[in-house]
């Protein structure tokens, strides 16, 4: 049953769909997907083309927008638009801590969350257009995750695209999560680089909290063991418009003077455990490496393998000379598992799936490179999140996609540039300028 309601300026109706949790066993065991509907408070009767919206991510539930803000507002004026909760996220049949022993013991959870990747989503989308376009095909717009998910939309199911946008999400389309990696780690330096040249006073202070994690057992209030390890992948903030101003301001606020000698603060404490947790995406930390594999190898902890090429990363080896502690960014580690609470008894199923070597290809470069879709990808220069280079070198594997390469906008361009990066993408797309 959908149900229908207002906020300002726009119309939303719960939608929830019945999907195969394997696409290729049709007959077999099915999960739930949910999507919200939003439509032009003015344009609700009307019979207006469809956008369906792909999260980054992966493990995040479709925005939760009140009214009509950021780019929703730039899409509605022509488009009814879906957005949808990935299959695992938000309403749609949610993988958690909670959720997943349901499924049974680690090897039968590793073996479900194999069908949670790109591949997958796109089959839930191709299920559930049909009932609300009456199979026309509608507009995809992927960001980050979303548009890895959009390349294999067009990869495995181009004739459900009418147009495809993308904001910084072109992946490789053959590297393995070691390439992944190796290129991440220099960009993420520079990052934070470019941070410590504009609060050059967080140097010291970013020293000192690690000197002092070293030395002892901090458990945030949330039972979030605060490792050193951990407090440098308060980094991943760094990739955003505003991250470096909001890592400065966690900072600088973060001791104070208790009766046993200087102690982290409890506002410290609470922020970072806000920042730490994967509570609320779990999902993310069990498959983010799997997105990448496409073959027989496994990825295998690559993140923190690859971790090892980069000695400039080692806080202890920092702290023992007078250079910069560095933060790093979107990475996930064997001690992710161990930190977080909301991670922990997962660890065994995380372990099997780094392990896994039947990874099916997510992406066909035959069918990309002769692609009839029109296709416009925002890639943000230096993004953190995915190389630049990996990006273009896509961009030119897909047949008639245009480009738009900025460094006005970090990888939340298309939240801090709404809506004139939507607006611009269309018009690229539709070959207005």
């Amino acid at each position: 049953m959908s149900h229908s309601y207002r906020q300002p300026g726009v119309v939303l109706t719960d939608r929830h769909f019945t999907v195969p949790l394997d696409h290729a066993d049709p007959g077999g065991e099915t999960i739930e997907l949910y999507a919200r509907e939003a439509v032009a408070s003015d344009k609700s009767g009307q019979d207006l083309p469809w956008l369906v919206y792909l999260q980054g991510g992966p493990g995040f539930g479709a925005n939760r927008f009140v009214g009509r803000q950021a780019w929703l507002d730039r899409a509605l004026k022509e488009f009814r638009v879906l957005l949808l909760d990935q299959r695992g996220t938000g309403r749609s049949t949610p993988a958690t801590r909670q959720t997943l022993p349901l499924r049974g013991g680690p090897a039968a959870q590793a073996d479900y969350l194999t069908h949670f990747r790109a591949d997958s989503i796109v089959r839930d989308c191709e299920a559930i257009r049909p009932r609300l376009t009456g199979g026309a095909p509608w507009t995809v717009l992927g960001q980050s995750f979303g548009g890895f998910c959009t390349v294999s939309y067009l990869s495995l199911a181009p004739e459900g695209v009418r147009t495809a946008i993308v904001t910084g999400g072109l992946p490789s389309l053959h590297a393995h999560a070691d390439d992944v990696y190796r290129a991440a780690y220099p960009r993420i330096e520079r990052k934070v680089a470019a941070h410590y040249a504009r609060y050059p006073q967080d140097v010291e202070r970013a020293r000192r909290i690690a000197d002092h994690l070293l030395g002892h057992d901090v458990v945030l209030p949330n039972g979030y063991r605060l490792t050193v390890e951990a407090f440098q992948s308060l980094g991943l903030m760094l990739g955003t418009g505003d991250g470096s101003h909001r890592l400065h301001h966690l900072l600088e606020d973060a001791f104070v003077r208790a009766a046993g000698g200087p102690e982290l603060s409890d506002a410290f404490q609470e922020e970072a455990q806000a920042l730490l947790s994967y509570a609320s995406h779990p999902l993310y930390a069990l498959v983010h490496e799997s997105i990448y594999g496409q073959d027989v190898r496994p990825t295998d902890w690559a993140a923190e393998r690859v971790r090892a090429e980069f000695p400039q990363f080692d806080a202890a080896k920092a702290l023992a000379g007078d250079g910069p502690v560095l933060f790093t960014g979107e990475t996930v580690h064997p001690w992710t598992f161990d930190t977080d609470p909301a991670l922990r008894p997962l660890r065994e199923t995380a372990e099997l799936l780094a392990a896994r070597t039947d990874w099916r290809p997510l992406y066909d470069p035959a069918r990309l490179a002769v692609n009839e879709v029109p296709v416009a990808a925002a890639v943000y220069h230096d993004d953190m999140y995915v190389d630049t280079a990996h990006s273009l070198g896509t961009a030119r594997a897909i047949r008639g996609l245009r480009t738009w390469v900025t460094d006005e906008f970090e990888h939340d361009g298309l939240r801090t540039g709404a809506p004139r990066v939507l607006d611009r993408l269309l018009a690229l797309a539709r070959d207005e300028v």
